[in-house]
């Protein structure tokens, strides 16, 4: 897979997600067995603006020639999805979501090994 694949993947996961936290919080959170109050429907839609500020900084990140801003880009989008494994296996472990809270654990781990991946190889777009 290319860099700019891996932007663009990236980009559709997390304009995805963050349009239906931002839209419709309660459904996403019910999905993942968790009752959401209005607090909790509050914090689901600020994660999914990040989640499409995350979409928008990957998509135009699609054509950035290598260079230090690229580097910081892929090292903001590893330690991101890093965090965000974490967070989601201990939230898993702890019995805090059903069944479904696995794919967040899958969907981070694969970001999270591609983002290392990218910036160890450095490859170009």
């Amino acid at each position: 897979m290319s860099l700019k694949t891996m932007l663009l993947v990236n980009t559709v996961v997390a304009a995805v997600f963050g349009l239906a936290l931002v839209f419709v919080p309660g459904q996403v959170t019910a999905t993942y067995g968790i009752t959401a109050d209005a607090g909790l429907r509050y914090m689901g839609q600020q994660f999914g603006a990040c989640l499409l500020s995350i979409a928008v900084l990957c998509w135009y990140a699609t054509d950035v020639a290598e260079s230090e801003a690229r580097t910081a880009i892929l090292r903001a989008l590893f330690v991101f999805n890093g965090l965000a494994l974490v967070v989601s296996l201990v939230a898993q472990l702890r019995g805090v979501m059903n069944v479904v809270g696995w794919s967040a654990v899958v969907i981070y781990l694969l970001f999270t090994l591609g983002w290392a991946y990218f910036l160890r190889a450095k490859p170009t777009a």
